[in-house]
């Protein structure tokens, strides 16, 4: 069985003192063996958090890194500085990324090079947008971002992918346990034929992820987690979601 991924988000959310007074929160939740405790701080607060989980059960991870491993590109921080602090974990091709900042799956797929080739562990983000999803494309996204995102990688053993619908992400909209699992059915396909049954990496569901639909949604068969956001940034909600993630799954 796969290890069950709880990964929070916390996008460009907390100071340094706050992470730490978060990070501490979290410390005394118990987390077995069976599931990886991720946060996902920003750049400013990483290295303070490195130090902070060490000793728990937590990992901490960047939430992008540059294409470019170094030279005159004001504002990025390469996989090498990321490293130097503690972190071998990274987000890439999280939507506000996309959508915001538009990153190309060209642009993702040289990250997720970059990334591999450092030896850090990626969770690579797809997902659709609302009007791609009303119009029936939702697969096509999928696979193409999958494809394009991929290019040139020749396994899967350091990547888990986050199925992130766009049109639920910080809306308070979730996808339903069974538009999650057809999404997360249609990944898991589309990886085996590209790389064989035999590499599915785990996939995680994000958006709008809450303590409230937390179980119905993680119990689903090819739900190995989730990507937390909003409810991340609070010990309680991202506390419960870790607990209910640990009892439900398990017990399923």
């Amino acid at each position: 069985m796969k290890k069950i991924i709880v990964a929070g988000n916390w996008k460009m959310n907390t100071t340094i003192q706050e992470s730490l007074a978060l990070i501490n929160e979290l410390k005394k939740i118990p987390i077995n063996n069976e599931i990886d405790v991720i946060i996902f701080p920003p750049f400013t607060a990483l290295h303070a958090a490195n130090e902070a989980v060490k000793g728990s059960s937590i990992r901490c991870g960047s939430q992008t890194l540059s294409e470019y491993d170094s030279g005159a590109y004001t504002g990025e921080i390469s996989g090498s500085m990321i490293r130097s602090i503690g972190s071998t974990i990274t987000l890439i091709g999280h939507s506000e990324r996309r959508h915001i900042f538009n990153e190309s799956n060209e642009t993702i797929n040289k990250k997720m090079h970059q990334a591999l080739s450092q030896s850090f562990d990626v969770m690579l983000c797809v997902g659709e947008t609302l009007d791609e999803r009303e119009t029936n494309q939702t697969n096509t996204v999928l696979a193409q971002q999958l494809t394009e995102g991929l290019r040139g990688i020749e396994q899967l053993h350091n990547i888990s992918i986050a199925y992130e619908p766009v049109w639920a992400i910080g809306t308070g909209i979730t996808a339903s346990p069974d538009q999650a699992e057809m999404a997360h059915t249609f990944i898991s396909e589309h990886l085996a034929a590209a790389f064989g049954s035999s590499h599915i990496p785990p996939i995680v569901y994000g958006g709008s992820v809450s303590p409230k639909n937390i179980s119905e949604l993680i119990v689903q068969p090819h739900v190995d987690g989730v990507l937390v956001g909003g409810a991340s940034l609070k010990s309680d909600s991202f506390g419960k979601i870790i607990t209910i993630c640990q009892t439900e799954k398990i017990a399923h």
